[in-house]
C-alpha cells in the first residue's frame, strides 16, 4: 500500500497556487466582476433622447446580462428602461423586423417501418449535401438559411418575408443579414451570400431589395464582390453600402459605395483603401458619414455625393458611429488608452473638427482609485522595408532603470487590427508587473490592401518577421528582462504564437489559445471550411506540400518552449482537435505542456465572466513558473485537474 501511495504522489503534477494580491489601486481580475459595457447608442430622430445597451456581470449565473438605458441627449436623467438590447427608433412605430434561422431538409424519403407505440428510436440523421451550411451551438450540422421576418409592433404572428439561399449570411456562422427600411416602409434592402464558386475559395455577398407587401425579391447589386451593410437615403432613392469588388486575394480593404434603389448607377464614394464601417446617411441626403479604422484609431469621416469628403473627428481614439438625429447630432461609443468604452455625443455639422462629449462613465466606480499603466505608440522597421505599428503598455509606476518581464499578445484574424484603446486584459497584465507589447504585423487591417494582403498564400510568413522586429525594438530600450519574455494569442493569435515557438526559443513560455496548427485537418473540422481555402493556391489534395509548409505542426520538432494550450470545449471555429494534435506532439517530444479545455466556451475562452478570470490567472501563473534556463516542470492548479 505504501509503494502504491508513493507512486501516486510521483505522477500528480505539482500544485502552484500563485495568485494576484488583492489591491484597491491596481486593476486585478476581481475588479472584472464589477465591470460594465455599453453598446449601440441610438439617438431619437428629434435629437432629444438616447437609448443604449448596458451590460453587466451576473455573478450568480456566470453570464453578461443586458438592459436598455435611456437618457437625455446631454447625458442627464440617465436611467434603466427595460431588459433587452440593440434597440432601434422606428420611423412610424407600426412594425418591427428581425431575423431568424429557417431550417431546410433535403427531400430524401426512405420507407422506414412504423415504430411501435412508445418506442424510443434514435432520431433520423441530419442530411448535409453542400458546403453552404451552418453548425448549431453543440456542433451538429444544420441545413438552413437566415431569413427576414415581420411582426406587428403590438405583437402577433411573425410573417416570413424572404425565402431562398441568397437571403442568408449564415455561411459558417458569419452572421445574419444586415438590412434597412426605405422611408416609406414599402421595401427592405439587405445583404446575402451566394453559394461559392467552383473552387470553393471566395465568399461573395450581394445586395437585394424585397417588397414588404408581396415578398418579391430583386437583386440590387449583382456585380461580383463582397457587398454588405446597406442603408437607405432619407429620400429613399439611393442605397449606401460598404464592400469591394471580387478578386483573387485573401484581403482587400472595403470602400463606401452607392447605388440607386432601382439598381442603377453603382459607384464608389471613397478611395481611402481602409475599412469603413457604421455608414449613416446625412439627414439632408447630401452624403454619408462613417467610421474609418486606420493605424490603430477610428474616427468619423464624411463622403458627399457631389464631393466634399472630409474628416469630422480627430484623435487617438476608437470612435464608432451608431446613429444620427435630424439636427446632425450623432452618438457612438468612444474609448482611448485610459478610458474604457462609454457613450459619446458629437455634432456632424460642417466646420472644424467635432468635439466629442462623453455622456456615461459606467466604470467610474471601478477605476476611481486605480492606477493604470501608460500606453506608448511605437513604429519600427521590419523585413522588406515594412513599417509596422505597435503599442507598449507599461506597469503603473514604471521605472526605466529596472528590468521587467515582457508579454507579447498577438491579435486574431489574421485580418484584424490592434489599437491603442483601453483593454482590461492588457492593463491587468501591466498591473501584475509586465511590460505588454501588441503590434499590427503584415496581414493586419487599417494600413491598406497591400499591407493586409502581404500574407496572401503565405500565412504565416512575413508577419512572424514583424512580430520579432517588434520584440527587438522593445528589448533595445534596455528595460526588458530577456530571460522572462512570454508570448500568447487566440485564434489567429493562436496560429502565430504556435508558429513563433516553432521558429525561435527566445520566449520562456507560451500561452497558445484556440489555435490552428494543421491546415489540412482544419479544413474538415472548422465551421468555415471555405475560408481556409483562401490561404492557398490549390486544395490540399492538389498541393499538400503548401498546406503542410504553412502549418505550425510541421515545425513542432523545433519547439523547446513550455506551452500552455487553452481552447473552448465547444469551439467550432478552431475546434479542440487542433489543440489536441499539438498537445500530443509536444508530449511525445517531452516539451512541458498542459492543455486546458474550457467548459461552456465556443470560440475563445473568455465569454463567461468566470472563464475570463481563469484565462488571465492561468496565463499569469504559467508565465510566473517559467524563465529561460530554468528546469521547471509543467504544472497545473488543482482546479485544472478536476474532471
Amino acid at each position: 500500500m505504501r509503494s502504491v501511495f508513493l507512486a501516486a504522489l510521483l505522477v500528480v503534477p505539482s500544485v502552484v497556487r500563485s495568485q494576484e494580491t488583492a489591491s484597491d489601486t491596481l486593476l486585478t481580475v476581481s475588479h472584472y466582476l464589477d465591470w460594465e459595457q455599453v453598446a449601440e447608442p441610438q439617438i431619437s430622430p428629434d435629437g432629444s433622447r438616447i437609448v443604449y445597451t448596458r451590460r453587466w456581470v451576473n455573478k450568480i449565473d456566470d453570464r453578461w446580462d443586458a438592459g436598455l438605458w435611456i437618457m437625455n441627449a446631454d447625458g442627464s436623467k440617465n436611467r434603466f428602461l427595460v431588459k433587452g438590447s440593440n434597440a432601434r427608433w422606428s420611423p412610424d412605430g407600426r412594425s418591427l423586423a428581425f431575423t431568424m434561422l429557417v431550417k431546410s431538409e433535403t427531400p430524401w424519403k426512405i420507407s422506414m417501418p412504423m415504430a411501435p407505440e412508445g418506442a424510443k428510436w434514435t432520431p433520423a440523421p441530419r442530411i448535409v449535401d453542400r458546403l453552404h451550411y451552418r453548425r448549431d451551438r453543440v456542433g451538429f450540422v444544420e441545413q438552413g438559411t437566415t431569413q427576414i421576418f415581420l411582426v406587428p409592433a403590438e405583437g402577433g404572428t411573425p410573417r416570413q418575408l424572404t425565402t431562398g439561399d441568397f437571403a442568408t449570411s449564415e455561411l459558417g456562422g458569419f452572421g445574419a443579414p444586415n438590412y434597412d427600411w426605405t422611408p416609406d416602409g414599402r421595401t427592405i434592402v439587405f445583404d446575402g451570400l451566394r453559394e461559392p464558386d467552383a473552387d470553393y475559395r471566395y465568399r461573395e455577398s450581394y445586395l437585394y431589395a424585397v417588397d414588404v407587401q408581396s415578398g418579391t425579391i430583386k437583386p440590387l447589386v449583382s456585380k461580383k464582390g463582397g457587398w454588405t451593410n446597406p442603408v437607405v437615403s432619407p429620400d429613399g432613392r439611393t442605397v449606401a453600402f460598404t464592400g469591394h469588388e471580387y478578386g483573387t486575394f485573401s484581403y482587400r480593404a472595403d470602400e463606401v459605395w452607392t447605388v440607386g434603389i432601382d439598381g442603377s448607377g453603382m459607384r464608389a464614394l471613397t478611395t481611402y483603401d481602409r475599412d469603413p464601417g457604421n455608414v449613416r446617411w446625412s439627414p439632408d441626403g447630401g452624403g454619408v458619414f462613417f467610421a474609418l479604422a486606420e493605424q490603430g484609431t477610428s474616427n468619423v469621416y464624411f463622403a458627399g455625393l457631389r464631393g466634399g469628403n472630409r474628416k469630422v473627428t480627430d484623435g487617438d481614439q476608437m470612435l464608432s458611429l451608431s446613429s444620427v438625429a435630424r439636427d446632425f447630432t450623432a452618438v457612438g461609443v468612444r474609448t482611448d488608452a485610459t478610458n474604457p468604452p462609454d457613450v459619446a455625443r458629437f455634432s456632424l455639422k460642417a466646420g472644424g473638427r467635432a468635439p466629442v462629449t462623453r455622456l456615461t462613465s459606467v466604470n467610474a466606480d471601478v477605476l476611481d482609485r486605480i492606477r493604470l499603466g501608460s500606453t506608448e505608440t511605437v513604429w519600427y522597421a521590419s523585413t522588406g522595408g515594412a513599417r509596422v505599428q505597435g503599442w507598449i503598455i507599461k506597469p503603473p509606476g514604471f521605472d526605466r532603470t529596472k528590468k521587467y518581464p515582457l508579454i507579447m499578445e498577438i491579435h486574431g484574424g489574421p485580418h484584424g487590427m490592434y489599437n491603442g484603446a483601453f483593454s482590461y486584459q492588457l492593463q491587468n497584465f501591466a498591473a501584475d508587473g509586465y511590460v505588454v507589447v501588441i503590434t499590427n504585423p503584415r496581414g493586419s487591417t487599417g494600413y491598406g490592401s497591400p499591407f493586409g494582403n502581404a500574407i496572401e498564400r503565405a500565412y504565416p510568413s512575413v508577419d512572424y518577421d514583424d512580430l520579432m522586429a517588434g520584440i527587438d525594438t522593445v528589448v533595445n530600450r534596455g528595460y526588458i528582462d530577456t530571460q522572462r519574455m512570454y508570448v500568447g494569442g487566440c485564434s489567429g493569435g493562436g496560429v502565430l504564437s504556435s508558429w513563433v515557438i516553432g521558429h525561435t526559443t527566445r520566449f520562456a513560455a507560451a500561452a497558445v489559445r484556440c489555435p490552428v496548427i494543421d491546415w489540412m485537418s482544419m479544413a474538415g473540422e472548422t465551421d468555415i471550411p471555405l475560408f481556409t481555402y483562401g490561404f492557398f493556391d490549390a486544395p490540399f489534395w492538389e498541393k499538400p506540400e503548401q498546406w503542410i509548409k504553412q502549418s505550425s505542426l510541421a515545425y513542432v520538432g523545433n519547439v523547446k518552449t513550455p506551452t500552455l494550450l487553452m481552447t473552448g470545449e465547444l469551439d467550432l471555429r478552431t475546434p479542440i482537435p487542433q489543440t489536441e494534435e499539438y498537445y500530443s506532439a509536444l508530449k511525445m517530444l517531452k516539451v512541458p505542456v498542459v492543455m486546458l479545455r474550457f467548459n461552456g466556451e465556443y470560440h475563445g475562452t473568455s465569454s463567461k465572466p468566470s472563464n475570463f478570470l481563469r484565462t488571465q490567472l492561468y496565463m499569469l501563473s504559467w508565465y510566473q513558473q517559467h524563465r529561460l534556463g530554468s528546469q521547471n516542470a509543467a504544472s497545473t492548479t488543482s482546479e485544472a485537474r478536476q474532471p
